[in-house]
Formats: structure tokens, sequence, C-alpha cells
């Protein structure tokens, strides 16, 4: 295998120098048929460490547009060295500068409320429904609409600002196999100013009327 071909592999994917080219090796140099046999074993791997305790990580936080957003975001990994290391603290704030960006609502779609996805539900229904297709075929198509409203609201379905090949999930998904150890985002919050403020209007016939006064 060409080192071009290891370079290119491990750009795509993030995994070690060996398992890209053992990857390559074993599917004849075909760089998205290496990636999917990579995907498949990083998923496994971390689906290994998933159920790992994790309580230590980091409470990040980023200030946008001279205070109009700010950002508090906790990612968790297992041990106090991974939350030490600058690759995870870059992680940390690479998510925080996400939420700022994407306004997610929701960390992971398990977190979704139920009476949020039948809602959305109804109004996709309906939405078909007025399309022209009929009631039972509504419900049918709105499927591959509801998976993109959560793709939508919720942070690791997102696709990453700073690189919409992949989803937010899929970093952390690649941050696990380079640190071997499992690492979640727990919460978020993220304030804009004047969010759910009435903003004053102003009364401009009112406003006129005081200058004529005067």
């Amino acid at each position: 295998m060409s080192a071009e071909q290891v370079k290119e592999l491990r750009a795509l994917t993030g995994a070690g120098f060996m398992d890209c080219k053992r990857a390559l090796e074993k599917t004849g140099g075909d760089v998205s048929k290496a990636v999917d046999l990579l995907r498949e074993k990083g998923l496994a791997a971390a689906a290994k460490k998933s159920g790992r305790i994790t309580a230590e990580g980091a409470v990040g936080s980023y200030i946008h547009g001279n205070g109009r957003i700010g950002v508090l975001v906790e990612v968790n990994c297992e041990t106090d060295f991974v939350a030490k290391n600058s690759d995870f603290q870059d992680l940390v704030h690479d998510i925080c500068m996400h939420v700022a960006a994407a306004n997610p609502r929701y960390v992971a779609k398990e977190n979704v409320a139920p009476e949020v996805l039948e809602h959305e539900k109804q109004v996709l229904i309906n939405q078909a429904i007025n399309e022209g297709k009929k009631p039972e075929i509504a419900e049918k198509v709105v499927a591959g609409r509801l998976e993109k409203f959560i793709s939508e609201i919720c942070l690791l379905e997102q696709p990453f600002v700073k690189d919409p090949d992949i989803s937010v999930g899929k970093l952390v998904q690649q941050k696990i196999a380079q640190f071997g150890e499992n690492i979640s985002v727990r919460r978020f919050s993220r304030f804009e100013m004047g969010e759910g403020l009435q903003k004053r209007q102003d009364d401009f016939a009112a406003e006129i009327a005081r200058l004529q006064q005067k």
C-alpha cells in the first residue's frame, strides 16, 4: 500500500498507521472499504468501552460575539490522566464552539422527550398530507424527515462544524479509539443574550407625537 493511501485513510478515520495499513491490505487498497472496515472495528471497540464509568473529565466554556453567546459543556472520561491531556481539552473546547454555532437542544436522540417526537411526527404527517399524499402513505414517508429533525436538534447527531463530513458523535468515537477509554458528553448549557425576553417595541406614532409637541 502506498504511503499516500495510508495517509488518506488516517485522515478519514483517525485510526493508527498500522491499523490503516492492515485495513488497506485486507481490502486490496480500496480506501472506502477500508474506511468501513476500520469504522466497524472502531465502533466495536468503542462499544466495549461504553459501559465503563466516566467519573473524570472537564467542564469547558466558550464565549462568542463579545459576550452575546456563552456555552458550558461537561465532557467525561475515565481517568484524570486523559482529562488533563491537551487533545482531550481541545475536544471539550471544540464541542463548546460547536454548541455555540449549531445550538442543539439535546445531547443525544435518547434524550428527546417522547412528546416532542410525537408532536413533530404529527406536524410532518400533516405536512405530507398537505403535499397531496394519502394519510396511510404520509405516515410512512415521515420517517426520513423525523430522522432529519433529530439530527438537527441532537448534539451527537449534528455534523461537526469544523468537519461536516463527520458527526459530533463520530468525533467522540474517534477520541475513544485514540485514548483507549470511554468518553461521553454529559450535558451542556447555551446562553444567548436576550433569549426569551420580550424586546421593547418602540411606539413610533407616540414618538412622532411627542416630537411635534416640542
